[in-house]
């Protein structure tokens, strides 16, 4: 049995890590480009009021500069536009200095005087994502800020009336959190951009303060026993955003989540829990942002040079150049973000030209301003193409060039044109052509803003449909700088050009596989990938390209397409090549039609090989990815299981078990997966709910949803999400830590008894390290008076330290008996001949009696030891659990003696009560 469980706990752990090494380590490498500081940074503190000192002495508020700028800033005589930088979990005030320093830079290539005064606000680098109570007092802090910061702008003409929040993981959930003060003015910020922030839940709910739902009687007004004075961070900003969001309509709020580099917090939780069709929430993936195109870790996203430019970039197109303060209409506040963080059309904001515009004249003054090169043939200028498709390339020298392509022809037979360019300048490229004289166009419309940016190239994509009042489509491949690129067109017919395969179930292990071979032609190809919209399925899709002629062709762009969340990614590789791209989602999507699509922006005469076969590693990931926070539960479950079967064998064979024995037994899933399939049913049902409300039981724990249009209802996931494999799964990682970790605390407490035992005499009692009645008492006491004036987790960890110190010292006499019984041959002969029985059920009553060195009294050591290794396992959940709030209060000690709000009052009375009571126990008790 015992090398059965080692092997079955070793494949079990073999899984975990595979999971865990392709989480924390199956991702792209890095492509963020540092920002750097070109003169040295500085921090002014900007100084508060007394009273908001007095509230907050942990914390402040700083304006950042460099250089000159630092230098004319420091009496805080402001000009620019207001931002405010707000740091996340354990973050520091300085990591503003990439935003600002690349903001600083931009403007002084600005017209105008336009620039930015950019703040940021020092929360003590408090760990807010573990321990909740914080979050509230960050809250009336970054009130007090904002207020403080415009009051800097009072010699101002047109002063700012709002300040813009940019916040990092858990600053930007804190910024949303402003809105639920019920002293605090909407108007004062109408734009929050937050990064990697887990607005949909947090990362790990170790203590009431940070998540829960208040009880229905609260809710209601009832004053009941229920009404708890806590308040319930996540809760509370979910209902704010969600019930009145009508209220908040005018506040444009932008979440960038960091894509699969980000391990800490997941892209999923980045989605904002809004309404659906709120058209100033904007939720998106960092890999879907154009002319960024990467993933990003949890803190390289701060300072991601390509991401702050696109954030920067955004920032300068919010300002009104005559108040040089940012605009408040929100309806132009999302058209920018949409243009830098959703469809860069290659144009410059703000660019607005007449519906119909005169080619004529645009050639006339194109001519005037080349005339010093050569000045060609009018009709030289204009190509008309009767092909499918076009393949150009500007010669050297400059030229004016626009080409044809008439649409009276292709209606019936094509459905879309597909055009692409690596001319990446900010010029219109493509028009339709509304009044045609002869060989050219006299007037047309202006198309290009439909153009979308791709790493190497931008293209546009035309439905014909569309096109009703136009004849022609005009293509523009001048090059009047001399600068060489080139423009491939086609016509398309999407049907053709669109195939669908469905992909292997995510339980083939990668046995099987899904292949399409595409052989046409064309430039643009989309893969239906059917049956892909579930987080937990993860593949590996290889793409092969082979060409039948060898030359220099545009680089081919694979996207991976999700219709219901933006979190595409895109891979550009050259032509022909052999590319994997990795298959996984952030997001579900309930509807089984929808599925994921892959977008092949291929080279023409060329074949493509596309085969999908599942990744067993990445879908590990996942599922410990989304529900990875659940181990540690089952890890829990094991342990209590163990220290049941442990007590089991204590009264039926007045022998106390091998703990890994124990412990490889707490694999019960008869015990735990069906309990949790019918909790899951009864959660489902209003009428429980009510009744546990009632009850006053604590809010039960959930999964996040990761369907976006689910993310504003609160509850559990729905169990059709997940496949019903997870539970179990996830029961046997957890017995798996359970497993190992006993060996691992077993193996800990032998090392630390070595180095502790010259510091203690031999001892051959099994009663070392008790405590007496008073002592007991009297610890309790002080301990309970501790935890209740300083911090309820110290007095936790007094007490485990103290039951610690039992096993040490029981481990200290197991390992003295056995060497003196080593040297008393005479007596463990005996034992031998059965003096001593120590199988039998008498056992207790002839050890009751036997000397201290003998076999009988080193085995009821061993006994008590694995006794209370089990206990010291079960001890240890609670240290976990409360160590966040210990290291705040450690951390914060020079401020306040007093945590307050404190997680673990009163649970400490009853477990500071249990853990003395526990100290004393031993196998013989228990047996009687």
């Amino acid at each position: 049995m015992k090398v059965a469980a080692l092997l079955f706990y070793s494949v079990a752990a073999g899984l975990l890590a595979a999971g865990l090494r392709e989480l924390l380590t199956g991702f792209e490498e890095n492509r963020c480009s540092m920002t750097y500081m070109f003169e040295y940074p500085e921090y002014r503190r900007v100084a508060l009021s007394r009273r908001v000192a007095r509230l907050y002495p942990a914390y402040g508020l700083y304006l950042y500069g460099e250089g000159l700028y630092a230098q004319e800033t420091r009496a805080l005589k402001l000009t620019g536009a207001p931002v405010l930088f707000l740091p996340g979990n354990a973050g520091s005030y300085k990591q503003a200095r990439s935003l600002g320093s690349v903001a600083l830079r931009k403007a002084e290539n600005m017209e105008g005087g336009l620039h930015f005064n950019v703040f940021t606000v020092d929360f003590n680098e408090e760990l807010v994502a573990l321990y909740g109570g914080s979050l509230l007092r960050q809250t009336h802090f970054l009130h007090e800020s904002i207020k403080a910061i415009l009051r800097l702008y009072k010699h101002v003409k047109t002063p700012p009336q709002s300040v813009v929040l940019v916040g990092h993981s858990m600053g930007g959930v804190v910024a949303r959190a402003l809105f639920t003060l019920p002293r605090f003015n909407s108007s004062l910020v109408t734009l929050i951009i937050t990064q990697a922030s887990p607005h949909l839940a947090p990362v790990l709910a170790l203590d009431p303060y940070l998540l829960g739902k208040e009880n229905s009687l609260v809710l209601n007004g009832t004053s009941t026993l229920c009404a708890l004075r806590r308040v319930y961070f996540y809760s509370a900003v979910r209902k704010k955003w969600v019930n009145q969001a009508n209220k908040l309509r005018n506040v444009t709020v932008l979440s960038v989540g960091g894509g699969y580099r980000d391990y800490q917090v997941r892209s999923g939780l980045t989605s904002l829990p809004c309404p659906f069709g709120d058209p100033n929430k904007l939720s998106l993936v960092a890999t879907a942002v154009p002319r960024t195109w990467v993933s990003t870790d949890h803190l390289s996203i701060v300072w991601c040079k390509e991401l702050v430019l696109a954030t920067v970039r955004a920032f300068f197109d919010l300002i009104n150049p005559e108040t040089r303060q940012f605009i408040e209409n929100p309806e132009k506040k999302m058209a920018v973000l949409n243009h830098h963080f959703i469809r860069h059309p290659v144009r410059m904001l703000g660019e607005t030209q007449d519906t119909s515009i005169s080619i004529l004249e645009t050639l006339m003054s194109c001519y005037f301003l080349f005339f010093h090169f050569r000045f060609p043939d009018f009709p030289e200028a204009w190509s008309e193409v009767n092909t499918l498709r076009l393949a150009y390339s500007t010669p050297k020298e400059g030229q004016v060039k626009y080409f044809l392509f008439a649409l009276s022809s292709r209606r019936k037979a094509y459905s879309h044109f597909y055009c692409r360019s690596n001319n990446l300048e900010m010029t219109s490229w493509v028009y339709g052509c509304v009044h045609k004289n002869g060989s050219s166009c006299v007037r047309a419309v202006d198309l290009s803003m439909e153009t979308e940016l791709l790493p190497p190239y931008k293209v546009l994509i035309l439905s014909l449909s569309d096109l009703t009042s136009v004849t022609h489509l005009v293509v523009s491949a001048s090059n009047l700088n001399g600068k060489q690129f080139t423009v491939e067109c086609e016509w398309q017919r999407q049907e053709s050009q669109t195939l669908s395969v469905p992909v292997p179930h995510v339980l083939s292990f990668g046995l099987t596989v899904s292949d399409v071979t595409v052989n046409s032609s064309g430039l643009l190809h989309t893969i239906n990938l059917q049956h892909f919209h579930q987080v937990y399925q993860a593949f590996r899709i290889n793409v092969a390209s082979q060409c039948k002629v060898q030359k220099d062709r545009l680089p081919n762009v694979y996207r991976i397409h999700v219709p219901w969340f933006r979190e595409d990614s895109l891979t550009t590789v050259s032509v022909p090549s052999v590319t994997e791209i990795s298959g996984m989602l952030h997001t579900s999507h309930s509807d089984n039609a929808s599925s994921v699509l892959l977008q092949l922006h291929t080279a023409p005469n060329c074949q493509y090989k596309v085969s999908v076969r599942t990744s067993l590693p990445r879908v590990l990931g996942q599922i410990l990815r989304f529900c990875g926070p659940m181990v540690p539960v089952y890890t829990a479950v094991t342990v209590f299981l163990a220290c049941g079967g442990q007590l089991s064998s204590i009264l039926s064979s007045r022998r106390a078990a091998d703990m890994s024995w124990v412990v490889g037994k707490g694999l019960q899933p008869h015990k735990v997966s069906l309990p949790v399939y019918v909790l899951h049913i009864l959660v489902s049902c209003s009428w429980f709910q009510e009744v546990w409300s009632f009850l006053c039981l604590p809010p039960m724990d959930f999964l996040p949803p990761t369907t976006p249009d689910m993310t504003f209802h609160e509850g559990l996931v729905p169990a059709e999400e997940w496949s019903p494999l997870l539970s179990p799964l996830l029961y046997i990682f957890g017995a798996a830590v359970a497993y190992w970790g006993s060996t691992l605390l077993h193996l800990i407490v032998r090392l630390v008894s070595l180095i502790l035992a010259p510091l203690h005499r031999p001892s051959v009692s099994k009663d070392c390290g008790t405590l007496r009645l008073r002592t007991q008492l009297l610890i309790t006491l002080c301990l309970t008076v501790l935890g209740g004036t300083t911090c309820g987790a110290l007095s936790i960890f007094a007490a485990f330290l103290l039951h610690l110190y039992r096993v040490l010292r029981l481990q200290m006499t197991e390992r003295s008996l056995s060497h003196m019984l080593n040297l008393a041959p005479q007596k463990h002969k005996e034992a031998e001949n059965g003096t001593v029985n120590a199988e039998s059920l008498s056992r207790s009553k002839e050890c009751n009696g036997a000397p201290l060195l003998s076999e009988c009294a080193l085995q009821e050591v061993r006994d008590d030891l694995q006794l209370h290794l089990c206990l010291s396992a079960i001890f240890t959940l609670p240290v976990m659990l409360i160590a966040p709030s210990l290291i705040h209060w450690i951390r914060n000690l020079r401020y306040s003696t007093q945590l307050a709000p404190d997680p673990s009052w009163p649970h400490i009375v009853p477990l500071i009560t249990v853990y003395m009571l526990l100290i004393n126990c031993n196998t013989f008790k228990l047996s009687n």
